[in-house]
């Protein structure tokens, strides 16, 4: 079922402004700082403005733009620009050092990157290895041979000539995290972002009444996917703010009447460690989507202190929308990534591709048109395109299983299981276990090199300030609960875990570390 038609990111935006001109689209909070407020007519005017000042640095139909900012209001200029003359944005994760930030900004042959004075490094750094580069826009600066974007803009037209855009025309290029290998370019349409913003919008009862709460960062397809396209096709409003501050956070919530809002389990734990304040509970959150998994006692304390509902989704940058999620009416399990969502078909197989039974964990596929409802493909890897989409069915590499209430269970990465003397171990399952402990807060688990049993179990850990349990007694706290070829065999404490911008553990770097 086509419930895109032929919409565009353009057409979705231009429809919203004719619709309801002075409604506010996108209220901005610098940290420390004002805040802006731009209506629908006066974000568009902006969009205008700034594809003009694109059109005239030579920037045209497929060309890519990259974008090395944290959250501003110029971030989503440049998204709306670009898709409006048929350009294709790149954002990177603005944390990113120059040995990170080349591969990306080459391979995806970037003609234009956009950044910020205290980002500026990075980029001048880059641009002797990406021989297609070739200019520099700075928000907040210039000089030096770089473009002030104040000054590109200055005087534009508010008027926009038509560009011949196409629904399957590729609006961006989401370089995934990559805990592993070199990351990969997703490829995004503009009928995949009308598509999400449709089908996420309904999965989250969105009403042009709801304010989006955006403290994630703009780079990651979470808050682009689930929180402004959601607000653009339901009319709706959405408070951004410049970073994330789990201090800030509830206070952010209450100050700007949002209703709803998305994060992922390290933020949530970052916001639950915070004092508790009897302003907590005047937040008007009526719904806060997250994705990661908690334990059964953080999510109790976030309803409780909060009094914000949780409804745990699933979803990745390749499945553009939720294609698992929680209900909004009836039961929720969050402890489970939930149900099929209408209009995702979901299967959980072993590896030959063979449906498994209700509890066996799985690898997770999704059914869905490239380009539409899931990922056109992988930029520049049709290997990996064709290996990862297989007859229609998107293959996740996430590892589930469905309960006896149907319910899907995430279970681990594909990647993360660990074969120990011909068993299969689910790294996810030992680090939900051990972060039950009272003196845990996080852990990693990966595999070691074993010479007698292929490999053996070790846990990093991380504990609660005060707390001084030994290696032996976590160990022993895991036989007490834990199959015995499921128990670690070693334990190392850490101050603190390494993660990417978005809160994923990296375990790469765990695993160089032990030589794996």
């Amino acid at each position: 079922m086509n419930i895109v038609g032929k919409r565009t990111l353009r057409s979705t935006l231009e429809q919203k402004v004719d619709a309801h001109p002075d409604r506010p689209f996108l209220i901005f909070e610098k940290q420390d700082g004002p805040v802006s407020t731009y209506s629908y007519l006066q974000f568009d005017r902006m969009v205008n403005r700034t594809a003009n000042a694109l059109l005239e640095l030579g920037v045209g139909k497929g060309d890519k733009v990259h974008l090395h900012l944290i959250n501003c209001p110029e971030f989503l200029f440049l998204l709306f620009a670009t898709a409006k003359i048929g350009a294709v944005l790149m954002p990177t994760n603005p944390l990113s050092p120059p040995d990170e930030l080349s591969y990306p900004v080459h391979h995806s042959e970037s003609v234009v990157s956009v950044t910020q004075p205290e980002l500026l490094t990075a980029v001048q750094a880059i641009r002797e290895r990406c021989p297609n580069l070739r200019e520099v826009i700075v928000v907040g600066g210039g000089g030096d041979g770089e473009h002030s974007f104040a000054d590109l803009i200055d005087g534009q037209s508010t008027k926009l000539r038509d560009v011949a855009i196409d629904p399957l025309d590729e609006v961006a290029i989401m370089y995934t995290s990559g805990t592993t290998s070199k990351p990969k370019g997703v490829l995004v349409t503009n009928a995949n972002f009308v598509y999400l913003g449709e089908v996420i919008s309904r999965i989250m009862g969105l009403g042009p009444e709801d304010r989006h709460l955006v403290t994630l960062p703009l780079f990651h397809a979470n808050a682009m996917y689930y929180s402004f396209m959601t607000t653009l096709t339901v009319g709706a409003s959405a408070a951004l703010m410049s970073r994330f501050s789990a201090s800030r956070f509830m206070k952010q919530a209450t100050r700007h009447g949002t209703t709803v809002t998305s994060l992922f389990a390290a933020p949530m734990r970052m916001i639950l460690a915070q004092p508790e304040l009897p302003t907590d509970i005047q937040n008007v959150l009526r719904l806060v989507i997250f994705a990661q998994n908690v334990t059964p006692h953080q999510l109790a304390e976030w309803e409780r202190r909060f009094a914000a509902p949780l409804m745990q989704i699933y979803g990745m940058t390749e499945t553009m929308g939720q294609p698992l999620t929680n209900p909004l009416h009836g039961v929720r399990d969050n402890m489970t990534i939930g149900l099929p969502t209408l209009g995702y078909e979901c299967r959980v197989v072993d590896p030959n591709g063979v449906d498994v039974s209700e509890g066996t964990p799985g690898e997770l596929l999704v059914r869905g048109t490239p380009g539409s409802t899931i990922m056109k493909g992988y930029f520049k890897d049709a290997y990996a395109t064709a290996r990862t989409i297989k007859d229609g069915w998107l293959y996740t590499g996430d590892v589930v299983r469905v309960n006896e209430a149907g319910y899907f269970e995430f279970v681990d990465r594909a990647k993360d299981m660990i074969k120990r003397a011909g068993e299969n171990i689910a790294a996810g399952e030992v680090e939900a276990l051990i972060k039950t402990h009272p003196a845990v807060v996080d852990t990693a688990v990966i595999s070691v090199p074993d010479h007698m049993r292929d490999e053996s179990i070790k846990a990093f850990v991380v504990l609660s300030e005060g707390e001084s349990p030994t290696e032996q007694e976590i160990i022993d706290y895991c036989a007490a609960r834990l199959s015995k070829f499921r128990v670690p065999e070693f334990v190392e404490f850490r101050t603190e875990l390494p993660r990417t911008s978005v809160g994923k553990i990296q375990k790469h770097i765990l695993r160089a570390e032990e030589g794996v």
